[in-house]
């Protein structure tokens, strides 16, 4: 581990001085790739610097106990020992987690997705119950979400819903919301009390930036339409909103929440980036091979990752076999616990594996 340290410790100074180069500095996609590792290395070399001089406060103090005849002294180097050594510990862990290689998007903000799936309209109403826990979430987290674009159900909910998500360290915890939601309850609509499952999927994509993903814009077909509300009325008479359709690959996006016709272009273009990045992220862990991808975050909508059960009260995660009985706490927002329970599962085996 201390090989590891000194070799990050290295990378770090080198990459302080990259960053004041004039080339660096001109070149803002260079620029940009070396202050994120500047910044994500910092948080690993200060907590080194802490542990050094941990160490260093343990070898001065057995120092004492080895040579000095004074009873006072070596009391005083015992009370440092017994503090000393469980923050040692500590610190060991934290650095073992922080030196688990990082899923690079972690720290983006996400374009999150909620489609009605089986169910009919109780699968639209449910995908609207997803959306409020989210934007519960989201709230408690401090970060700021916004709805791009829906399709509202025919007796409530949504059958399609897609909203930005801004704030720290966003796309690190949504990821492990990517799958197929199951809810068993009895719907609305039932007059016989039966209990029902349906289901929605949720896609979490990381946002991208201009200066990581390029589209060649003569691929894409730009459409206006006048933005529209509930119920069809129109929202204003301008044609403000934006369709968007990547050519090559079919995918169409649109944005319709803003006024201006040019920020509902930025965030369709951002949202297709996104996409697009997306499918080639899935190219990629397709050629890993199925052995070392891990069913944890993996984000794939086919798979069955939550089911809420409403007569039960319970919600359960089956990539991790952890139910909670709290269900209308869950569904308010307070779904952190699940969240936190994921990433230790995906740090251990992580630790594992040795492979990110």
């Amino acid at each position: 581990m201390i090989d590891k340290l000194e070799a990050i410790k290295d990378r770090f100074e080198d990459v302080g001085h990259l960053i004041v180069q004039p080339d660096a500095m001109a070149d803002m996609k260079q620029f940009s790739k070396l202050s994120k590792e500047y910044k994500d290395l910092e948080k690993i070399v200060n907590q080194y610097h802490a542990y050094q001089k941990i160490i260093g406060g343990i070898k001065s103090a057995k120092s004492i106990l080895d040579t000095e005849k004074d009873e006072e002294f070596r009391e005083m180097a015992k009370m440092e020992l017994e503090e000393l050594q469980p923050q040692k510990e500590e610190v060991e862990e934290t650095l073992k987690q922080m030196l688990i290689p990082k899923d690079p998007n972690d720290s983006k903000n996400v374009i999150l997705e909620i489609r009605a799936g089986a169910g009919g309209d109780e699968a639209s109403i449910f995908a609207g119950d997803l959306l409020r826990m989210y934007q519960k979430f989201c709230e408690k987290q401090g970060w700021k979400m916004s709805v791009s674009d829906y399709v509202e159900g025919t007796a409530g909910g949504y059958s399609k819903l897609v909203a930005n998500v801004s704030g720290n360290d966003v796309y690190g915890m949504l990821k492990f919301e990517s799958g197929v939601h199951r809810v068993q309850r009895v719907p609305a609509t039932e007059t016989q009390g039966r209990v029902h499952t349906s289901a929605a999927s949720v896609a979490v994509l990381p946002e991208m930036d201009d200066v990581e993903v390029e589209i060649d814009l003569n691929d894409v077909r730009r459409d206006e339409f006048c933005s529209s509300g509930p119920g069809g009325q129109s929202v204003n008479t301008t044609y403000s909103a934006i369709r968007l359709t990547h050519i090559p690959s079919g995918i169409v996006v649109q944005c319709q929440d803003q006024k201006s016709k040019l920020k509902n272009y930025d965030k369709a273009l951002k949202e297709l980036k996104s996409r697009l990045y997306a499918i080639e992220l899935q190219k990629q862990q397709d050629e890993i091979g199925a052995e070392r991808k891990s069913m944890i975050g993996s984000g794939d909508r086919s798979d069955k990752i939550r089911t809420y059960n409403y007569p039960q009260g319970r919600v359960t995660d089956h990539r991790i076999g952890y139910s909670q009985h709290n269900l209308p706490q869950v569904m308010d927002g307070n779904i952190l616990e699940f969240i936190e329970r994921l990433r230790i599962a995906e740090n251990s085996e992580k630790l594992k594996t040795g492979s990110d």
